[in-house]
């Protein structure tokens, strides 16, 4: 899927990531914690999903990722994971994970693959995604950067 969205950097409290990731029931209780960056994704000026990373030295965590209901399945999804993969790999890191309990079927056509959790490094595993936000129910996913 060759979008050419727009990707621009965006604060945690803003109120439009907020909504996006309560309506789509994901965190929203850490937005503010350092480390976390976070981005809007547009094509054509219109906001189509947003996404976001944790970076801890090679390793980064993404998370909430949304595409806007009205814009699911036109493979904003896909656009916006490489998006932040590209973004995770100029910063330095060399594999992604994610915590995910609704789209594990999605992820590994981007070459994610399901891992047990004692499988992460402990940067991953105690972050509050992993120790608290996302409940042990949750696939655990890792892929190489770049692919």
């Amino acid at each position: 899927m060759g979008f050419d969205l727009n990707q621009q950097p965006l604060e945690g409290h803003d109120e439009s990531l907020r909504a996006a990731l309560a309506g789509a029931g994901l965190p929203v209780d850490d937005l503010t914690d350092a480390g976390r960056s976070f981005y809007r994704f547009l094509r054509d000026g219109e906001t189509v999903g947003f996404g976001g990373l944790e970076l801890y030295g090679e390793t980064v965590l993404l998370r909430s990722i949304v595409v806007l209901s009205d814009q699911q399945g036109l493979g904003f999804g896909h656009a916006i994971t490489l998006g932040l993969l590209d973004e995770a790999h100029r910063k330095g890191a060399d594999a992604a994970y994610l915590l995910t309990e609704s789209a594990a079927s999605f992820f590994p056509s981007l070459g994610f693959r399901p891992i047990a959790r004692d499988e992460a490094p402990a940067a991953i595993l105690t972050t509050r995604q992993a120790a608290s936000l996302c409940p042990a129910s949750a696939a655990l996913m890792v892929r190489s950067l770049p692919a």
